[in-house]
């Protein structure tokens, strides 16, 4: 079992930046080998995938709306997963969660979920 817990979302202006963390415990050697996908859901919409990272934190992926201003990266060192966020516009206000998931394969479902940070952004 890995469990992930999720900080740094916040309330900032369009424009402005944050940085989410995504801190896993548990089966830390689980962790170290997946894949950890951030994903959002906004009020009324359906949960969205951001982007992802593999096990060595090489060749991120991301969803064309965030190209350019998301960044994911890891540490697996210290056992946690980011993503940088910046340029934020209002359209990203939603609750972030980060997840981890062994099948590294595109569209595979994911192991497990954090409880979710809420990102709102101010225009």
């Amino acid at each position: 079992q890995v469990q992930l817990v999720e900080s740094g979302g916040g309330l900032v202006q369009a424009g402005g930046s944050l940085r989410l963390s995504c801190v896993a415990s548990g089966s830390i050697s689980t962790f170290r080998v997946s894949r950890v996908g951030w994903f959002r859901q906004a009020p009324g919409k359906d949960r969205e995938l951001v982007g992802s990272i593999n096990w060595s934190g090489t060749t991120p992926e991301y969803v064309d709306s965030v190209k350019g201003r998301f960044t994911i990266s890891r540490e697996n060192g210290q056992n946690t997963a980011y993503l940088q966020m910046n340029n934020l516009k209002p359209e990203d206000t939603a609750i972030y969660y980060c997840a981890s998931g062994r099948d590294f394969r595109p569209g595979a479902p994911f192991d497990y979920w954090g409880q979710g940070t809420q990102v709102t952004v101010s225009s």
